[in-house]
């Protein structure tokens, strides 16, 4: 019901932007063409990575390392993995998913969410070259560790 409702919002704003410029809604819709053929493969491709890797990774080392087994451990190393990865959100989405029912726990995919979204390893460049060293380093740790408490938070709440 909710994706019917925002179809009509999208249509009607569709409609407004029509009605106020049919020139610069044309561009505009060439511009979202490209954009999306663009992304498209992008997407695919990083889906097809993803969903290789799971196949190749047993669910039972899944568990193993992701699991309730050793919780600290389990968030640590899902903490690293996403500080490393770079991945859109809408693919970590599913693919959380994904490990929480091949035996993750809760909180490994929190660390591993929180860390993707919140550190990053890949900015690093471009941060030390606008905000410098220091004030990078110190970002990236507080977020690291703001991602580890979150995670043991997650996973007592809804552990």
């Amino acid at each position: 019901m909710s994706t019917v409702i925002l179809v009509i919002i999208a249509a009607g704003f569709f409609g407004f932007s029509i009605f106020k410029s049919k020139e610069k809604t044309k561009e505009s819709l060439k511009i979202s063409k490209n954009l999306l053929a663009t992304t498209f493969v992008e997407i695919i491709g990083v889906m097809a990575l993803v969903g290789w890797v799971l196949a190749i990774i047993p669910p039972s080392l899944i568990k193993q390392w992701l699991g309730n087994s050793n919780e600290f451990i389990s968030i640590l190393l899902s903490a690293t993995i996403g500080t490393v990865t770079i991945i859109p959100a809408f693919i970590a989405f599913p693919l959380s998913q994904t490990l929480l029912k091949s035996g993750a726990s809760i909180a490994a995919i929190a660390a591993f969410i929180t860390t993707l979204t919140m550190v990053g390893f890949a900015t690093m460049p471009i941060e030390f070259k606008f905000f410098g060293k220091k004030f990078t380093l110190h970002r990236l740790w507080i977020s690291f560790s703001a991602a580890i408490l979150i995670a043991l938070l997650m996973g007592v709440i809804l552990g």
